[in-house]
């Protein structure tokens, strides 16, 4: 009878620590503290302003607070390689452009991640890419570039913002679409660029959209994207012009490789839910963002061809690993 009495006890006593395990697991669903996220270019730049933008939504979507870190340098991969290495636990996350993983691996030596490193959270906007030229510049349309190409192989230049950047690479693969011969002229970066061509010491260039709209002193011939840009709706895409282009700059979030399921869900859902918001819409449009959404799956697939598209690429430019 008493060896019944403390069986009972014990049941009972295991039932209540079950119930209690229960509680204290939906007491602390992700994210239960503070969550970082690492952002691999400088404070200030366009990558780490629209990323702050939609974090700030995010954390207010998640009810939990998420830290912007800087982990800038060696074009993003510093932070994408912390971003590999970290916890696969959902509180250390990257966010920013893909081509740390999509470029980088095809450009750099020594790199210690891969395109599998990672879990493709979502897509949340697009940095678009123009070809842009002095505003006095006889060149009218991208009509008008092929034609003085042809007419002077060679003697045309561009500016760019980097080997094995996006622009750059765009504008090759345009280039070799289009049968003509033009040189590159290579810029630490964007705003190095903007004042040579401006005044016009080259040709044209491959600016982005945000850096062209509302500068009088530059025109946009095109757009390296599939839509028109909201900001220039008079602006043909390459696309409509029948030349074959590469995608723009892909923004998102990331998380290392394992990350739980559950939590990279729950990362979705609240990525969506920013992408829908009128507060990083206004933000994104007041830096000429467009605003758009991939799942997780979707984004990944993307990523996977943009990472093929571009190691067929710099193979055929014969731009080696450095």
């Amino acid at each position: 009878m008493i060896r019944a009495r403390k069986h009972t006890i014990l049941l009972s006593t295991a039932a209540m620590l079950s119930a209690y395990a229960s509680f204290t697991y939906a007491q602390t669903a992700y994210p239960a503290k503070p969550v970082q996220v690492i952002v691999g270019f400088p404070a200030g730049g366009s990558v780490d302003v629209m990323a702050r933008n939609y974090i700030a939504v995010l954390s207010a979507q998640l009810g939990q607070q998420f830290i912007v870190v800087n982990r800038d340098g060696a074009s993003g991969t510093i932070a994408f390689a912390a971003l590999a290495n970290a916890k696969p636990d959902g509180y250390t996350i990257g966010a920013g452009p893909t081509t740390p993983i999509t470029n980088a691996p095809h450009l750099m030596k020594g790199i210690k991640y891969n395109l599998d490193s990672f879990e493709y959270v979502c897509q949340v906007f697009e940095n678009v890419f123009t070809i842009g030229v002095p505003q006095d510049s006889p060149l009218r349309s991208i009509q008008d570039l092929i034609a003085a190409a042809r007419a002077n192989p060679g003697k045309l230049s561009y500016a760019h913002s980097g080997i094995g950047t996006v622009p750059h690479l765009a504008i090759a693969s345009f280039a070799l679409r289009v049968g003509i011969q033009v040189n590159a002229v290579a810029y630490r970066g964007e705003a190095p660029l903007l004042p040579d061509l401006i005044a016009g010491r080259v040709d044209f260039g491959g600016p982005a959209v945000s850096s062209v709209a509302g500068r009088s002193q530059l025109r946009a011939l095109g757009v390296f994207a599939d839509y028109r840009h909201p900001a220039f709706p008079d602006v043909p895409t390459f696309a409509e012009l029948g030349i074959p282009t590469l995608p723009p700059g892909l923004n998102g979030l990331y998380a290392p490789k394992g990350t739980p399921v559950d939590v990279l869900q729950t990362l979705e859902r609240g990525c969506e839910a920013v992408t829908q918001s009128e507060t990083f819409r206004a933000a994104a449009q007041k830096l000429h963002q467009p605003v758009v959404f991939l799942d997780r799956a979707a984004f990944a697939k993307r990523a996977a061809e943009d990472y093929r598209i571009k190691a067929e690429l710099i193979k055929t430019l014969n731009i080696s690993a450095q």
